[in-house]
């Protein structure tokens, strides 16, 4: 019976010093933040005291953020890692979807929640590469159960599109109510 070796390290790369970097910053900003954020109370137990939970949590993303960096640059002055400029690039990528989300947002007040809902689902799915009619069809139906059940159903108060206001008015109340 053959043994095996321990398993090889994960691959190295530099752009988590620059994630662990500025997380730690964030970390430090929530810190500097905190007495004008929360509270203390006179006669309170620390417990109980309005920022205490939130300073536990802050001085653990402190330690732990800590800890994360002195790893991180022992692990780099070891082994130099990938290079720096494809990670980052791949976190960039990510923003894109954040862009989107603020476009979807903004134009549901102006265009309505199932129009934009019905675009942005079956661009996004072509967008995420899945081109065929039958994949497009399952999101556009997918979008429009999404609609129903959280505007009719769960009557979620989603403000009616601007657009709405063309329609004939009884067109317009069902669209404005239910769509």
């Amino acid at each position: 019976m053959a043994t095996e070796g321990p398993a090889p390290a994960p691959t190295h790369h530099r752009a988590e010093i620059l994630f662990g970097a500025v997380a730690f910053c964030v970390a430090l900003l929530l810190l500097a933040l905190l007495g004008r954020e929360t509270s203390w109370v006179n006669g309170q137990p620390l417990t109980r005291q309005p920022g205490f939970w939130p300073a536990v949590a802050i001085g653990g993303m402190l330690l732990f953020g800590a800890a994360e960096l002195m790893r991180l640059w022992r692990r780099e002055r070891r082994a130099a890692g990938q290079p720096i400029g494809p990670e980052l690039v791949r976190w960039v990528r990510a923003v894109e979807f954040v862009a989107w989300f603020m476009a979807y947002v903004w134009l549901v007040p102006q265009l309505g929640y199932l129009p934009v809902t019905l675009v942005f689902a079956a661009f996004l799915t072509w967008r995420l590469g899945y081109r065929s009619a039958r994949m497009i069809g399952m999101a556009l139906i997918t979008a429009l159960l999404v609609v129903v059940v959280f505007k009719s159903f769960l009557r979620v108060s989603i403000p009616g599109g601007a657009i709405y206001e063309a329609l004939p008015e009884g067109a317009r109340n069902v669209m404005i109510l239910y769509f």
